[in-house]
């Protein structure tokens, strides 16, 4: 099937650009506006990894990183944050998520990360199934 990406973020410029350069590479993607519309997302259909914004306006990047670890354990996710904020990079990691990357984004080590992350996720599910 492929790598399956779910993008969260409240900056419409910042999401069209992620979608348009998945897209480019025939990444299937998602665009979530808020942690509402991802975990609405997560429910209806499958992603592999989550590329996931801190800051939104509602529901933070925490708060949605740990329903996602609640209701869908084996999906992996990316946090987006600032520079000013890597702790919470690193409070999301210690939640489950798989990495995180500084704002403003380098695609080329966000699409690797997301490709380790798609593999872990792969792993875990074979561990899974026996």
């Amino acid at each position: 099937m492929g790598l399956r990406v779910l993008a969260v973020d409240d900056e419409a410029d910042f999401i069209e650009t992620l979608v348009k350069r998945f897209t480019y590479r025939q990444i299937p993607v998602t665009a979530a506006a808020s942690g509402a519309e991802a975990l609405a997302h997560l429910d209806r259909q499958d992603f592999d990894v989550v590329i996931l914004d801190m800051r939104m306006p509602g529901m933070d990047g925490l708060t949605v990183l740990k329903e996602i670890k609640k209701r869908h354990p084996l999906v992996e996710v990316i946090i987006l944050t600032g520079h000013a904020s890597v702790e919470a990079g690193m409070q999301g990691m210690s939640l489950g998520a798989y990495d995180y990357v500084l704002k403003p984004v380098d695609f080329g080590e966000l699409l690797e990360k997301a490709r380790k992350a798609y593999e872990r996720k792969q792993l875990h599910e074979s561990q899974r199934n026996g």
